[in-house]
């Protein structure tokens, strides 16, 4: 059975209540021992104790006779005390301050300042000369005046004393606070962030690992629930697109049936040239929603292999693409969703420029393809949406065999799901070089 004071506390507002309140107990118990400790170290000159025994002492004076006061002052100073018998007249040469005084002096007498029990006379900051003294009053003519030592701190006891439990505080929530935070608060949500960077919808599993404070806890909950949500408008969506290309194959293959038919070469040559658009639309759409590159495992390919075969694959079909790169190079990758890729990079640079480059180059930290074309080149604006499925840069690129906007998308979405980026480049003088920077798995 556990003890109530050894349970965990889930809320964050329950930590910082503990952490309060442990705070509270460190300070309690470790600041009077850090005051012993100071005060056995260091000699703590205090000037309210010096007030207290020059007031008790003028007390005396007062009614002791002239030769009895030469006696005792005598006695006094032959014990090392420096207290003297002057005229009351002498009070008006005292000051307030001297130039030989010390800023850090002023600074800790103005937040630890004295306690008015017995304030000596012309209050505590008074100077003879650059003498720090204190003085009282014995009778109507004379006063007692004692030096204090000026390369002392005068409130060193009150700094001791209440500046410890000041410091150990400060030390204790800083300590207490940071440890919270970094354990409560960033380490969960770090923890998070990475989870959802490295998120996978296709897993059944939960993505975010519910542990930690309550709050936290909640968060991740509602991330998963967020999570399932997703996984579930998007498979309803490709279960919808599917079922709508299904039904609409039937009727697309009726109607090129019937349109070979038909005698009239100009409309039949049109009505089966939007039919095989109509194709192309469904077959890239089913594309771009298949998952397939996120299930292929990565296993070990010779990626230069894989890219100089894309490379004549479309040479051979009269395409101007040039390979340059190393003759092999091993790597880990999903092999059949890199072809994908480094496919269709190459069939849009065809569609819009007369030659095309491909180089492969291998870094420290992984492999840079760059697919660069001649063509007309993309616009900034158009670079921040051409990623987003759909578009088309229609201003920028157009020619007779423009596609739908989902090519550069798949793209995108398999470097993601590798860890990769894609860049668009500007070339010189024109054309658009997509680079793809991947690292090694």
């Amino acid at each position: 059975m556990k003890l109530p004071f050894l349970v965990t506390p889930k809320t964050i507002f329950a930590q910082i209540v503990v952490i309060v309140v442990l705070a509270l107990l460190i300070v309690v118990t470790a600041g009077p021992i850090v005051e012993r400790w100071l005060r056995d170290d260091y000699e703590t000159p205090d000037i309210e104790q010096l007030a207290d025994r020059l007031h008790a002492f003028a007390i005396v004076l007062k009614s002791a006779t002239p030769d009895e006061r030469e006696t005792i002052i005598a006695a006094t100073q032959r014990s090392g005390w420096d207290a003297t018998i002057e005229p009351l007249s002498l009070g008006a040469q005292f000051a307030f301050s001297s130039s030989k005084e010390h800023l850090s002096d002023r600074i800790i007498e103005w937040l630890f300042p004295p306690d008015d029990w017995i304030v000596p006379l012309d209050g505590w900051r008074t100077f003879l000369g650059d003498r720090r003294i204190v003085a009282t009053q014995i009778d109507d003519a004379s006063m007692l005046v004692s030096t204090v030592a000026t390369n002392d701190i005068l409130f060193i006891s009150d700094f001791i004393g209440q500046g410890t439990y000041y410091v150990v505080a400060i030390l204790t929530l800083v300590f207490l606070f940071c440890s919270f935070a970094i354990w409560s608060i960033m380490l969960p949500l770090r923890r998070i962030s990475h989870a959802a960077i490295n998120a996978d919808l296709n897993n059944e599993a939960p993505i975010f690992e519910e542990r930690g404070s309550r709050e936290i806890i909640v968060v991740a909950r509602a991330l998963n629930s967020m999570r399932n949500r997703i996984s579930v408008m998007i498979e309803s969506r490709t279960r919808m697109l599917r079922g709508i290309s299904h039904d609409l194959r039937t009727p697309l293959t009726r109607l090129r049936m019937r349109a070979e038919r038909l005698s009239d070469g100009s409309s039949r040559d049109a009505m089966l040239s939007d039919i095989d658009r109509l194709n192309r639309l469904l077959t890239e759409s089913l594309d771009y929603l298949r998952d397939n590159h996120r299930r292929e495992a990565t296993e070990r390919t010779d990626l230069a292999s894989l890219v100089k075969t894309v490379c004549t694959e479309f040479a051979d079909i009269g395409s101007n693409v040039e390979y340059r790169g190393p003759n092999r190079l091993i790597v880990h990758c999903p092999p059949l969703a890199m072809a994908r890729a480094i496919t269709n990079l190459c069939d849009n640079a065809t569609k819009f420029g007369q030659s095309v480059l491909v180089e492969l180059r291998q870094s420290s930290n992984g492999v840079t393809i760059d697919i660069s074309d001649d063509g007309p080149g993309v616009s900034a604006t158009d670079k921040q949406r051409i990623l987003e499925p759909f578009f088309k840069a229609d201003a920028a690129r157009t020619g007779p065999n423009n596609g739908f906007g989902l090519g550069l998308s798949i793209v995108a979405e398999i470097v993601q799901a590798y860890g990769g980026r894609l860049d668009l480049l500007d070339c010189l003088p024109q054309g658009l070089r997509v680079r793809l920077e991947l690292p090694f798995k």
